[in-house]
């Protein structure tokens, strides 16, 4: 493993994004209106949940679930 002191920034993210993505986690950035991100929040906040991503991953699965019963 390379020594991290040694190592600029740039790398640094790239070995993190190469940890994410060896242990199945994409990282994906896009942009959302404010009233999508308050409604993420406000989902998180009733659900307990930590972050948005657990929000997100959360209603693709009940969508998937939903489409998987009407087809």
């Amino acid at each position: 493993m390379p020594r991290t002191a040694q190592m600029s920034p740039a790398e640094k993210a790239r070995l993190y994004r190469q940890r994410r993505r060896d242990a199945g986690v994409e990282e994906v950035l896009f942009q959302l209106p404010g009233h999508a991100i308050a409604l993420l929040d406000d989902i998180k906040h009733r659900q307990g949940l930590r972050n948005r991503s657990q929000v997100l991953l959360q209603l693709i699965e009940e969508k998937g679930a939903t489409a998987q019963h009407v087809t």
